[in-house]
């Protein structure tokens, strides 16, 4: 069964976004001299008593498997896709699991690309499982439909792993707008495989959670409020449930913030977000709790970061990786901060578990 695909990832293009330090550059041109503190995120922070973002226990052990997936959609941050070749190998799999064990993180969070086409994804989960960790598997749920794939839900339903998949409307049409045609129908096949497993049925450790982004230059919409309306409609239309629902802005990098100059909405855009600054979801950043592991092992505050090419600033060291990680060295870090991070503040907030306030 062929895999949908809404575009070509940047690198196989060769764009100019391809590069972090572009992104990052085009992000700091924009001209918001006339918003609040003209979009410094350290001014805005430190206007709201908060002279510098700093970590709390660390609970979410993040590891990035990799950049090939079997998709390359619209708004992908990561600039996934079939052509990406990167994947974190053995060796690195085994350093990040000797790091999880120097920690008290209760929660493994596995993402990509699509992290089940890593050679080593099921070792790393099993080996996971065994260290009593919560595991999540971030999915495409078109993965699913591979040929070799197709155990995989009852495998993943077997270890108690949590589903967190990727749809982004409810709808057809809004679904395969961002992320190719053909999309929504294999989700919804996907979807109803899970089921047929347990997940989604309100089984604890069979945890199905849908992850909603808003089609467009909006902003998420009250979470709780669009969880009951996908439940209604998925129930009614495809005999599908599921757990609960997530939202998360479209951050403004990669292919999104390339979506967003092209069509003339990058200004508008991080205009919106500085503006929708919310000050009540700052203790609540991702960033404060969680550790982001690259497929190549170099260490991050967090997923968004990683792909701006923002290393953790470890004090006494230049370039952090996972096979020297020291605990008690990265508790005493400032978490590093960009124009980007707005979308993480912006209206009801937004991190890899959904809204914050």
């Amino acid at each position: 069964m062929s895999s949908p695909t809404a575009t070509f990832s940047l690198k196989q293009r060769n764009a100019a976004l391809s590069s972090p330090e572009q992104q990052q550059q085009l992000l700091n041109s924009v001209a918001l001299s006339h918003t609040a503190h003209q979009a410094d995120f350290g001014a805005t922070l430190a206007a709201h008593n908060w002279a510098a973002l700093t970590p709390t226990q660390l609970e979410i052990f993040q590891i990035n498997l990799g950049k090939l997936c079997n998709m390359t959609c619209r708004h992908c941050h990561v600039d996934a896709g079939p052509d990406r070749k990167e994947v974190m190998d053995r060796t690195t799999i085994d350093h990040c699991l000797r790091a999880l064990d120097q920690t008290e993180a209760h929660t493994v969070d596995l993402t990509g690309g699509a992290p089940e086409l890593n050679p080593h994804f099921r070792y790393l989960v099993e080996q996971a499982v065994m260290r009593g960790k919560h595991v999540i598997d971030r999915c495409n749920l078109t993965v699913l439909l591979l040929p070799r794939m197709e155990d995989l839900p009852a495998w993943l339903a077997e270890l108690g792993v949590e589903v967190v998949c990727s749809l982004p409307h409810y709808r057809q049409q809004n679904t395969d707008a961002q992320r190719g045609d053909g999309t929504f129908e294999q989700s919804m096949i996907a979807l109803n495989r899970l089921n047929a497993v347990g997940y989604g049925k309100g089984n604890p450790d069979r945890q199905l959670t849908l992850v909603s982004n808003p089609i467009g230059t909006s902003l998420s919409a009250n979470q709780a409020q669009l969880e009951q309306e996908w439940k209604a409609g998925l129930l009614q239309n495809h005999g599908i449930t599921f757990d609960r629902l997530i939202t998360i802005n479209n951050m403004p990098i990669s292919r999104h913030l390339e979506d967003l100059e092209s069509s003339g909405n990058l200004q508008a855009y991080l205009e919106l977000l500085v503006n929708a600054f919310s000050a009540c979801t700052i203790k609540g950043l991702m960033c404060r709790n969680t550790i982001s592991v690259s497929w190549d092992g170099r260490l991050f505050d967090c997923d968004f970061n990683q792909m701006l090419n923002l290393e953790i600033q470890q004090p006494g060291t230049q370039r952090p990786h996972i096979r020297d990680f020291q605990l008690d060295g990265l508790a005493g870090r400032q978490i590093m901060t960009g124009r980007h991070c707005f979308g993480c503040t912006a209206g009801a907030g937004s991190s890899c578990g959904g809204a914050i306030a």
